[in-house]
């Protein structure tokens, strides 16, 4: 399952659809309403502080986080962008991520996708990278912020970027995989 919105980081969703695929999974995307969503593609540019956003692809939406049952899933996936910071806040999106905590199954959310993580409390005392701007957020969420391009701890696969994500899907798959 991955869970996402307009402005998600279309290299981290498409990738992780693509290498899913390629395992042999069946991904299905979530979103808050069943259209297709708009992706965007961050970047950065010479002589700005932050990044730059561009408009990326359209991504197909199987289903509305209301429509989702957890229990159907072996793995759930959050990708960046901005989608983060605003699906943190619907309560089916929390109770989805608790679901996969409490269960014990494979978790991998890259850049701002960490924001979801902390917004369902299942962050405090977790090891967790991220994109670096959204580390203290982490910490004060109770987590331990690492500068590195993937991080491991338990049922949790995190990165920092794009730039990441062979990293982060290789680890995600690991956990995938041995269930």
């Amino acid at each position: 399952l991955i869970l996402t919105g307009d402005a998600g980081e279309a290299l981290e969703i498409y990738y992780a659809i693509f290498r899913l695929r390629e395992e042999g999974h069946q991904p299905e995307v979530a979103a808050p309403s069943a259209k297709p969503i708009q992706a965007v593609l961050h970047d950065f540019e010479p002589g700005l502080d932050t990044y730059v956003e561009r408009p990326g692809y359209r991504v197909p939406v199987d289903r509305t986080f209301e429509d989702v049952d957890p229990t159907r899933y072996d793995g759930l996936l959050i990708p960046g962008g901005r989608a983060p910071e605003y699906i943190r806040n619907r309560p089916a999106v929390r109770r989805i991520v608790q679901h996969f905590f409490e269960t014990d199954k494979p978790v991998g959310a890259i850049c701002h996708g960490v924001q979801v993580v902390a917004a369902a409390l299942a962050i405090g005392g977790r090891d967790v990278t991220c994109y670096g701007e959204v580390a203290c957020e982490m910490e004060q969420a109770g987590a331990r912020y690492h500068d590195k391009e993937v991080v491991v701890d338990g049922n949790l696969v995190t990165s920092r970027t794009w730039a990441d994500n062979p990293y982060w899907m290789r680890e995600f798959l690991k956990l995938l995989n041995a269930r």
